[in-house]
């Protein structure tokens, strides 16, 4: 940086500073940032929809007692004969499949071989921001370990539209920052020096959202 630079920067705090009482400490001052609370998109369900399909992730949108129906369709299109579940999940969503069910619990859990060698796992999720097509586990009983939702190659995600909220700052103000937060952005993908996608390199290659609408 420049001097010059470097004075303007300057310049620019002292005079955000001015009306601070030089006794109090500037950690301290709340901030008066305003931050969004929503946007003129549409409706938020249809936002999140379209987020989700642009980062590629599968969606489908149910009504909420359709929502057994299409986890076995899911698991079905799938081919899935072994699915992992957290402890906590409803039992009725799994109710109108035959596939094969590896419960992981805090008491019992399972090691990353026989995670990695299912073919996916069901969760539900704590959160999801429409804007950003964000969807946040907090390692709840219905959601499991970070490990359950991020090593096998399927996450197959059960969201209520009572959970989805416009924007990341309606999201953080219901969450604990003191729990094990994933925060999901469509399937797991990374590019490397050269410019080459890579799915599946941090966690699952496929997310499939079942979008639970009371509207659908």
């Amino acid at each position: 940086m420049t001097n010059g630079s470097r004075e303007r920067v300057l310049a620019r705090v002292r005079a955000a500073l001015a009306d601070v009482p030089a006794d109090e400490p500037v950690e301290r001052r709340p901030s008066e940032r305003p931050y969004a609370e929503s946007h003129d998109a549409g409706p938020t369900l249809d936002v999140l929809v379209e987020r989700l399909v642009d980062y590629n992730a599968l969606v489908r949108r149910v009504a909420p007692d359709r929502v057994a129906d299409e986890v076995a369709a899911a698991l079905e299109r799938r081919g899935a004969r072994r699915i992992l579940v957290p402890a906590g999940l409803p039992e009725e969503w799994l109710s109108r499949t035959s596939v094969e069910r590896v419960v992981d619990s805090p008491e019992d859990p399972r090691d990353v071989a026989e995670l990695d060698s299912a073919d996916g796992v069901v969760t539900a999720c704590t959160v999801a921001v429409a804007e950003t097509g964000t969807i946040v586990l907090d390692g709840g009983p219905d959601q499991g370990r970070r490990t359950l939702s991020l090593v096998p190659d399927h996450h197959l995600c059960v969201v209520r539209a009572d959970q989805v909220v416009d924007a990341v700052p309606q999201a953080v103000r219901r969450l604990d920052p003191l729990r094990p937060l994933t925060w999901v952005s469509g399937p797991s993908a990374t590019v490397d020096i050269e410019m080459i996608r890579v799915a599946g390199v941090h966690g699952p290659r496929t997310l499939e959202v079942v979008l639970l609408d009371p509207d659908a």
